[in-house]
């Protein structure tokens, strides 16, 4: 498409779309945490002795594997902000508060995955050999050392295929967040393709920055991969 003659030349965007680039991967990185967090404590809960934490988990992953992530996004952005401004004026705050949406996609997003994350750490639990628990549990060791010596090493080589999967679809998740407001790369080149009548471009070359950090992730997931494949070889020794 030809540029439209006084418009901005699509070069003078590259420090907006490279900014929003970092906002972006900020925001995964954080949702990703939040994900892992509460991916560890669904799968525990699923597998926990007690019925109410078995309850409650399951019905977390389920209802959120049924519902479209731009759904729940929606939910929480508007949803959440008038439940707050109706909970802070029935204690007699009058200002309206604005949620931020940087918060509300890190939250939102975090939650959606860690759904997918509990049941992804739940197989890899049940993958561990449980006989080698029972050993360290006889050896006298704590409930924190059966985890972090025994337990974590061997599930996360179990688990680093599907946590690589759900890291993946949730970098490009990120991408929701443009339509709650948030000054991410995908809506700066929405954006500066409005001023200069060259989407293609811009979009371009968000496709190729998410493909950047897509191989970086893969490489990084690989060399995790074999990181602990190589712990537990040496440990069988």
């Amino acid at each position: 498409m030809a540029q439209a003659s006084g418009s901005p030349h699509p070069i003078e965007y590259a420090g907006s779309i490279l900014d929003g680039a970092l906002l972006t991967i900020e925001l995964a990185l954080l949702s990703l945490l939040i994900a892992i967090l509460l991916g560890m404590l669904a799968a525990l809960g699923k597998l926990s002795n007690n019925l109410f934490a078995r309850w409650l988990a399951g019905i977390y992953t389920t209802v959120i594997r049924g519902i479209p992530e731009l759904v729940l996004m929606f939910l929480v952005f508007y949803g959440g902000q008038l439940l707050i401004n109706e909970l802070a004026a029935s204690v007699g705050y009058e200002d309206y508060i604005d949620i931020d949406p940087f918060i509300s996609g890190v939250i939102t997003i975090g939650f959606i995955y860690g759904a997918y994350m509990g049941e992804t750490f739940r197989g890899a639990i049940l993958a561990v050999d449980q006989g080698q628990l029972e050993a360290g549990s006889a050896y006298g060791m704590t409930r924190w050392q059966i985890f972090h010596r025994i337990l974590f090493p061997q599930m996360m080589r179990h688990a680093l295929p599907g946590l690589g999967n759900n890291w993946l679809v949730l970098l490009k998740a990120t991408a929701l967040v443009s339509l709650i407001g948030l000054e991410d790369m995908v809506r700066k080149a929405h954006l500066a393709s409005g001023s200069t009548q060259e989407p293609f471009i811009f979009f371009l070359a968000v496709a190729v920055i998410f493909l950047i950090f897509t191989s970086i992730s893969v490489a990084l997931l690989q060399w995790a991969e074999n990181h602990y494949g190589a712990c537990v070889k040496r440990g069988s020794h």
